[in-house]
């Protein structure tokens, strides 16, 4: 049986490219998409329960952004030799990701929802950070889940006088806003 994933490219002004593909992998999650920018690729899933959470008038809303050590090409080793809990970069991206989806569900939508966003592979000088929420609310919007996105985020700097956005790790250095 062959697989046909769907892929959407999209160009940035600077000539980066970046590639949005579903239908490939996690076949079992509601939603699933790779966004790829260069080498940096981040797989996002979403499932949701089939019924509302009973006793909740909240939306139960869980982002989970992730940055596994071999993306970037590293092992951990010496006493830890796995992986722990989420870093302080990776829980505040994970509530980046989560401000900007939550108002975007109904406000009567009370199941619960899961959000994971995967690296699988960092590219030398990209920032993954700014792919996150786009990988994300692509996969809530390739599901079944009822969403008024799609969105994304962007990051922007100011390096000698001209904005940037979604910059590369060496424009970081001498930026004097991020």
């Amino acid at each position: 049986m062959s697989i046909t994933p769907i892929t959407q490219s999209l160009n940035l002004p600077d000539g980066r490219s970046i590639t949005i593909e579903t239908g490939k992998l996690a076949k079992q999650a509601h939603g699933a998409v790779v966004v790829r920018e260069g080498d940096t690729m981040l797989l996002a899933t979403v499932v949701s329960s089939t019924k509302p959470a009973v006793g909740i008038d909240y939306l139960p809303l869980s982002v989970d952004y992730r940055e596994k050590y071999p993306a970037a090409g590293k092992f951990p080793g010496g006493f830890f030799k796995r992986e722990a809990r989420p870093g302080d970069h990776e829980t505040l991206t994970s509530r980046l990701i989560d401000r900007a989806l939550r108002p975007l569900f109904p406000s009567d939508y009370h199941a619960e929802i899961q959000v994971l966003v995967s690296l699988i592979s960092l590219g030398k000088d990209s920032t993954p950070e700014s792919l996150a929420c786009l990988a994300a609310s692509a996969a809530i919007a390739v599901s079944d889940i009822p969403f008024a996105g799609p969105v994304s985020e962007t990051r922007v700097i100011r390096k000698e006088g001209n904005f940037i956005v979604n910059p590369k790790l060496e424009d970081l250095e001498d930026c004097d806003i991020d």
